[in-house]
Formats: structure tokens, C-alpha cells, sequence
């Protein structure tokens, strides 16, 4: 392996641009767990860095190991420039960047497609869970949409714990074009409201269905709302008025696959 003290290396920079999203320099897998993640998934990695006091440690050999018989570029940084390629506040000891998934099959075909669309959801926290609990709940795929962060980012990878590289994901520029989208599969459009909609409970979830989750602070626009076939409200007790958008969706989720199961 080739040993990096610099922070001015060429290798370093090709970290910064993934971190900061270009997508051209791939993307950036911080730590372990996704790196593993990664590798398991089939991805290719285009460059692996560890740190030098890391090499030996047993949770990390093993993935140098597979990466290694893999081909994958592999070099030891020095703690001053793992600070640099990790974005975390505290560096982890291996850091990767990985080629973008292959461009997802079409999410909305199967008969009983369960698409969960993140509509303006701009934390990439909130964007990475929602991705990890439909793939938990067995969901189709996830679209985000509009100003929703970057579901390839590293801090949304982080978040979705490895979902992100598994589950069909794309990006749609609106949730109009979204919506029209998944009509063009005739799914029915779900819209989650704050209040006034047919109860989680009451709805039918069974079928082709895109299950429309709001941002923080507005939700969704009143036009898309207005069009949905279901406007779903999750009953809460008062002075509560709002959930987090992952648990929002993860409610939804796990009701239409019970409901799917039950059927």
C-alpha cells in the first residue's frame, strides 16, 4: 500500500470533491460498517484509504482483505490527512470512494409496487432513514424529489446504513414530475396530511402505490395534495402535530406491508 502524509495530495483532493458531491469523483463511504456495506453490495471501489495505526485492527483487516483481492487502490494515511478525507468530526479509520450504483431498475413496474417518494426533504439524515426503512419494510424503491437533499451524499449514505446502495432510488426534479411518474405505471398517489385524512389504519395501502412524504416544515404543496387519490393522516395525541419524516415514513410502510400480507 502506498503511504500518504500530505494533505495536499492529489488523492486527498479526489476525497474533498466526493465529500462535497461530485459525483464524477464517485461516491464517499465513511467508515466500517458502509465501506462494508459497499463491498457486499458489489460495488466497485475506486480508492480505499486507512489509517495507519488502523491497517491491523481486526474489524478493519477484513475489508482490506476483500478490497485487496478486488484490486481496489489501497493506501495509509496519516492522522492529519485522514481529518481531511473523513468528513466526520472525529476521522474514522477507513474511508472509500465507491462508483454510484447502477441506475435502478424501474421501481414503479411490479404489479404491487410500493414506491415511497420524499417530497422536498432537505435534511440528509432524515432522507438516508427513509431510504433504510423501505428497504426495511420491503418498499419498491424511493424517489426524491425537488429540493430534497442528495440521496448519494455521503451524510444520507450514512444515514440509510448501506440501503442507499441496494435499494432502486432516482431523483425527479419536482414532486409534480414525481406524481406523474407513477401515474404513468397507474400507481395511486398516497399524500400524507397533517390532519383531515383517512386514518393509516382505514386506508387501503394494498396494490400499486407511491406514498407521498412531505419536508420539514411545509409538507407537501397544496396543488399535490389536492390531486392524491389518499390523503393519509397519523392520529396523534394532542399537543403532538407533527412526526419526523423517516417515521412518518416508516409507519406507512410497515402498514402497507401488513396490510400486503394480511391480503
Amino acid at each position: 500500500m502506498r503511504a500518504i502524509s500530505s494533505r495536499q495530495n492529489q488523492i486527498v483532493a479526489d476525497y474533498r470533491a466526493a465529500a462535497r458531491g461530485d459525483h464524477g469523483a464517485g461516491l464517499l463511504l465513511d467508515g466500517i460498517h458502509l465501506i462494508g456495506e459497499a463491498l457486499a453490495a458489489g460495488l466497485r471501489l475506486r480508492q480505499c484509504i486507512v489509517a495507519t495505526d488502523s491497517v491491523d485492527d481486526p474489524a478493519v483487516a477484513p475489508i482490506l482483505a476483500l478490497a485487496a483481492s478486488r484490486h481496489v487502490d489501497l493506501t495509509t494515511g496519516t492522522a492529519p490527512v485522514m481529518k481531511a478525507v473523513s468528513p466526520l468530526a472525529s476521522a474514522s479509520p477507513i474511508v472509500a470512494i465507491a462508483d454510484p450504483p447502477v441506475p435502478a431498475a424501474e421501481m414503479c413496474a411490479a404489479p404491487e409496487a410500493l414506491v415511497v417518494v420524499a417530497c422536498d426533504v432537505q435534511d440528509p439524515g432524515n432522507l438516508g432513514a427513509i431510504v433504510r426503512v423501505a428497504e426495511a419494510g420491503g418498499a419498491s424503491g424511493v424517489m426524491a424529489a425537488g429540493q430534497s437533499a442528495d440521496p448519494f451524499g455521503w451524510k444520507a449514505l450514512r444515514g440509510s446504513m448501506g440501503s442507499g446502495l441496494r435499494l432502486p432510488i432516482v431523483r425527479e426534479t419536482s414532486p409534480e414530475s414525481a406524481v406523474a411518474a407513477a401515474r404513468r405505471h397507474s400507481l395511486r398517489i398516497a399524500a400524507t396530511v397533517p390532519r383531515g385524512g383517512t386514518t393509516l389504519y382505514g386506508a387501503d395501502l394494498t396494490g400499486a402505490v407511491a406514498v407521498l412524504i412531505g419536508g420539514e416544515g411545509p409538507g407537501l404543496p397544496r396543488a399535490i395534495i389536492d390531486a392524491a387519490d389518499i390523503r393519509l393522516t397519523i392520529s396523534m395525541q394532542p399537543p403532538v402535530e407533527s412526526l419526523n419524516a423517516a417515521v412518518t415514513a416508516a409507519l406507512i410502510v410497515y402498514e402497507a406491508r401488513r396490510q400486503r400480507d394480511a391480503s
